[in-house]
């Protein structure tokens, strides 16, 4: 049997994360600046300077920070992507669960959906489109990989014109939770089809500046995609 010890609910170095990501997310420490060197974070904590690395490497993992060898640590300019080993990580023992999987995606793309359409501008709108027009045009390409990697850029822009920069995370990590689920689901006959239809009725709903015709736009968009996800599951 391994003996394993107890652990404190804050460890030493998630107190050091707080504590620097504090100082970005309230502007204390702007976009472009250089951190203090290891070995003065460690003497300002009273820590040893690996607790210090773990926790710039944690915070490089999310996206406040970028680690340059021989340099130091930068805050970022603008918060980068989330690293997806880091969220398959997060999740691995949720990642085949369909339903669960399911679910999350109605959830927050729904929101993120939603959120877009009331503060998309005309020209993000135009943007959306020329995205979708790439879609379909690879639809008949039968590379479901590339065909999704076009839908995943499709559903990021709409995480950043959310103008929630939580809700662009949040995207970010459905984008990947659903990578190995939706290349099976683009697989099933007619899936691909109508993700490009789907979306299509979705941008249409946009155009109508009326909140309540997105949400029926998003209801019929998941009722699709539900019937794609129950025949993947049947054939498990």
């Amino acid at each position: 049997m391994l003996e394993l010890k107890a652990v404190k609910k804050i460890t030493v170095t998630e107190q050091i994360m707080e504590q620097i990501g504090g100082l970005i997310t309230s502007g204390q420490l702007p976009p472009g600046e250089q951190l203090p060197n290891e070995r003065d974070l460690a003497e300002k904590f009273q820590v040893t300077r690996g607790r210090v690395r773990e926790a710039l490497r944690a915070l490089s993992l999310v996206g406040l920070i970028t680690i340059k060898a021989g340099e130091g640590s930068f805050v970022n300019e603008k918060m980068m992507p989330l690293a997806s080993e880091t969220i398959i990580w997060m999740y691995h023992s949720e990642l085949h669960n369909l339903d669960e999987v399911y679910a999350a995606r109605q959830l927050i793309e729904s929101e993120v959906y939603l959120t877009a359409a009331s503060h998309a501008t005309e020209e993000e709108k135009a943007h959306l489109r020329e995205l979708l027009l790439a879609i379909s045009a690879a639809k008949d390409t039968h590379n479901p990989s590339a065909f999704l990697d076009l839908l995943d850029i499709f559903d990021l822009y709409m995480g950043d014109i959310s103008r929630n920069g939580i809700y662009a995370k949040l995207m970010q990590t459905i984008v990947h939770l659903r990578r190995e689920t939706s290349l099976k689901l683009l697989n099933v006959p007619g899936a691909i089809e109508n993700s490009v239809e789907m979306r299509s009725s979705l941008l249409k709903s946009f155009d109508s500046n009326d909140l309540r015709i997105v949400k029926e736009a998003l209801k019929a968009f998941f009722k699709n995609s539900k019937h794609f996800y129950d025949n993947i599951i049947r054939r498990t």
